[in-house]
């Protein structure tokens, strides 16, 4: 199962990509987290479904210092998952 979420609120600068990754990569979950021009953050996450609830409840509650005001969610094509390796943060330096 692979899931789109887009976070909105203030989510940027305040180490919520590094907190997406930490949770993703402990339940082992495949896919990517970065920021948008927009001042949102987009994650791409492949993995279980019960993994990947513990990974949007996770998204709900945010990092230290951010505030979650909406998060958009899509299911995606399983034929997505082909490109999907280990969790990462794209665009860190």
């Amino acid at each position: 199962m692979i899931r789109h979420y887009l976070v909105k609120g203030r989510v940027q600068g305040v180490g919520f990509r590094w907190f997406v990754h930490r949770e993703a990569a402990a339940l082992r979950l495949r896919g990517w987290v970065r920021n948008t021009e927009d001042g949102h953050v987009e994650v791409v996450a492949a993995g279980e479904p019960e993994d990947l609830a513990a990974l949007r409840s996770a998204l709900d509650r945010g990092s230290r210092g951010s505030r979650v005001d909406i998060i958009i969610e899509h299911l995606l094509d399983d034929s997505e998952d082909k490109d999907l390796g280990t969790f990462q943060i794209e665009g860190a330096w």
